[in-house]
């Protein structure tokens, strides 16, 4: 993915997701099928132990996933709407300060796109990683998503 296509995908990201302009999630890296996202630390959206709230952890490791199905599947979105069909969790360690959640693409785009022509909704595995500034994990996420082909 070249340096332009990679911004208009940064901008149309956080056009189309008002929750992620509201948590002030920026980017750090976008290409094809990965994607890394921050998340700044903000008392508004503490928890209970001062730390992110796990509603803010989850949409920036979600909002990652997203990412990164946008930079690796982009070119298909003409003829199918992406969506997430599951999502787990795993919260490792307390989280403090900003946040980074890298995402990346769980299978070849090369196969997703073959069911696709073939006429299936096909599915696939994202996983990001939840980090603090020094580099530490703290949470673990999957989300499934499909590309649902438009029928139209």
């Amino acid at each position: 993915m070249n340096a332009e296509a990679a911004e208009t995908a940064k901008a149309g990201f956080l056009a189309a997701v008002p929750f992620a302009r509201t948590l002030g999630l920026t980017f750090t890296e976008l290409d094809h099928g990965r994607a890394v996202m921050r998340l700044p630390d903000n008392a508004d959206h503490h928890n209970h132990v001062g730390g992110p709230h796990a509603g803010a952890m989850f949409t920036v490791a979600e909002s990652a996933s997203g990412a990164a199905v946008i930079a690796a599947f982009s070119d298909q979105f003409d003829r199918a709407v992406p969506l997430p069909t599951t999502a787990r969790i795993d919260f490792l360690k307390l989280a403090m300060g900003d946040l980074t959640a890298e995402a990346t693409l769980g299978r070849p785009r090369e196969e997703v796109v073959a069911e696709l022509d073939a006429g299936t909704r096909p599915e696939f595995p994202v996983e990001a990683e939840l980090r603090t500034g020094d580099g530490t994990v703290t949470g673990r996420m999957s989300v499934t998503w499909t590309l649902r082909p438009d029928r139209r």
